[in-house]
């Protein structure tokens, strides 16, 4: 497999920004927009490391990483608005609304129930404001 967003010469930000907009789309630019005013060092971190470096690498492709981005986000059952971004951009990659409940239902076994529940919850509140649109 190639790297997600392979282009020479590209600085981290660059790769960052382009991978952002392709992934998380409006969610990911209001959280990065939302940042400009308290940490924008913070704001060009995430798109560096996470979406420069991380997502752009080989081995697996966006649907995977946005798997295991739910899954964890909903396993650690604090991270409720990071987990309705990247729901957003598991739709956005291309998984389906049936997957995601089925990762966020898998979670029961490892994370608990109250964590299945919040991200089924957080799930259905995207759900109804994709529709919406």
């Amino acid at each position: 497999m190639t790297q997600q967003f392979p282009n020479a010469g590209e600085s981290r930000l660059e790769r960052g920004r382009r991978a952002l907009a392709e992934i998380d789309g409006e969610a990911g630019h209001k959280v990065v927009a939302a940042l400009a005013d308290i940490a924008p060092d913070f704001a060009t971190y995430v798109l560096e490391f996470p979406f420069g470096d991380i997502y752009s690498r080989q081995g697996l492709g966006l649907r995977e990483r946005e798997i295991a981005t739910i899954a964890a986000l909903a396993a650690l059952g604090n991270a409720a608005p990071q987990l309705k971004v990247h729901i957003e951009a598991g739709l956005n990659v291309g998984l389906a609304r049936e997957e995601i409940v089925e990762i966020l239902i898998q979670m029961a076994v490892y994370a608990g129930f109250p964590a299945a529940l919040n991200g089924l919850f957080a799930a259905k509140e995207v759900f109804a404001q994709r529709a919406e649109a």
